[in-house]
């Protein structure tokens, strides 16, 4: 199998989309963001490219003036002010940059690094990629990726990248014996907007369990039924026409089968407003009435209206301490007889269990499916 970290970001975030876009091929239109970053990327390539001169500052708006492309945003006002964003970059980059002073190795180099597969050596997965760039440091190397978002994270989020770790996996498989130097080699996310650079290191443990990262991402995906899975993102999902979790809210209000269901959803969500309406009054009535036949001591009340009688019962749930009752039972051997399997911390535990195990607690799982609906107010 062959994967690129954006891949492999879009399976952990969304296995539907990873479908749609890498196995079915159906093409998800660029966004303005994407558009803009894309011609950042193009621009700052530009800068670097290596010459006796490099491009001056104008230069550089110039070819990122005549790369603008208006059509992907929806107002004047919105292109002008990313336009605006994109200048006011470029000349903090000139800024707090000394162009002709950069030590270019590489710029938006194409990689693939084959990564052995743990249960069968003949066959190996591939990581692919582009780094935006290498630069040659004073005691070593430095690899930069370029970031065009406008949150910044923590430090402890750069050192635990998975991006920058595949990055420097590709870097030590084209430049092997820097390995031995591992600490003179810096990755680092350039966040643009912010004008800030955060750099980090690795050991070799921890590109080690980048490769079990992988593979097990690889296992994952082969195993997977590629569920759509509701994310903070889905707002910018260009798959949104044909997800099964957003696709409704595209019918044509106009279409016969939609006409239907929407009176059905109306009447639906109009009985549910009633319904709780409903159960807080009798939630309220209920604790009066459990605080009278406490107060009378009595345990049913008689309507003389109805003819009805209302009864109170007492439910008691009993807990037991867990160390308790193993320390007593586990002597006698009867312990694993009275103790559940948790499912939630089992799922929890899976993906750092060896394959062959994971397999076959895989292999134990039964599934039993129940439907139900929630409702909560949409943002638009």
């Amino acid at each position: 199998m062959r994967l690129s970290y954006s891949s492999m970001d879009t399976y952990m975030t969304c296995p539907l989309k990873y479908k749609y876009k890498e196995i079915d091929k159906i093409s998800e239109p660029k966004s303005k963001d994407q558009v803009f970053g894309s011609l950042i990327h193009a621009t700052l390539k530009y800068v670097h490219i290596p010459a006796i001169l490099p491009p001056t500052l104008e230069q550089a708006l110039d070819y990122f003036s005549r790369g603008w492309n208006s059509d992907v945003f929806e107002s004047e006002a919105e292109e002008r002010a990313l336009f605006s964003q994109g200048v006011e970059i470029l000349r903090d980059y000139y800024r707090m940059n000394d162009i002709s002073k950069s030590k270019i190795v590489a710029l938006e180099t194409p990689f693939r690094v084959d990564v052995p597969d743990t249960d069968d050596p003949n066959i190996s997965h591939t990581i692919s990629g582009i780094i935006d760039r290498i630069d040659r440091t004073d005691d070593g190397y430095e690899i930069i990726d370029y970031k065009t978002s406008k949150k910044m994270p923590a430090q402890k989020d750069v050192d635990e990248n998975l991006q920058l770790s595949i990055y420097l996996l590709a870097f030590l498989d084209r430049y092997p014996k820097e390995i031995e130097r591992l600490d003179s080699v810096h990755v680092s996310l350039y966040f643009l907007k912010h004008g800030v650079k955060l750099s980090s290191t690795r050991t070799r443990s921890e590109l080690e369990d980048v490769r079990n990262r992988f593979l097990d991402l690889v296992f994952q995906i082969q195993e997977s039924n590629f569920s759509a899975r509701l994310n903070p993102l889905c707002d910018w999902c260009g798959y949104q026409k044909i997800c099964p979790l957003w696709r409704h809210k595209f019918v044509s209000s106009q279409e016969e089968s939609s006409v239907d269901i929407q009176e059905k959803l109306s009447e639906y969500l109009s009985l549910r407003d009633q319904s709780r309406s409903v159960k807080q009054q009798i939630g309220s009535l209920q604790n009066q009435l459990i605080d009278y036949m406490k107060k009378e001591d009595v345990e049913r009340l008689f309507d003389s209206n109805s003819e009805s009688v209302v009864a109170r019962s007492e439910r008691v749930t009993r807990t037991y301490d867990r160390d308790v009752v193993k320390n007593v039972l586990t002597p006698l051997g009867q312990f694993d007889n009275v103790v559940k399997v948790d499912v939630t911390a089992l799922s929890r535990l899976l993906p750092s269990l060896p394959r062959d195990i994971r397999s076959s607690l895989e292999d134990a799982v039964s599934e039993k499916k129940t439907y139900s609906l929630s409702v909560k107010k949409s943002a638009s």
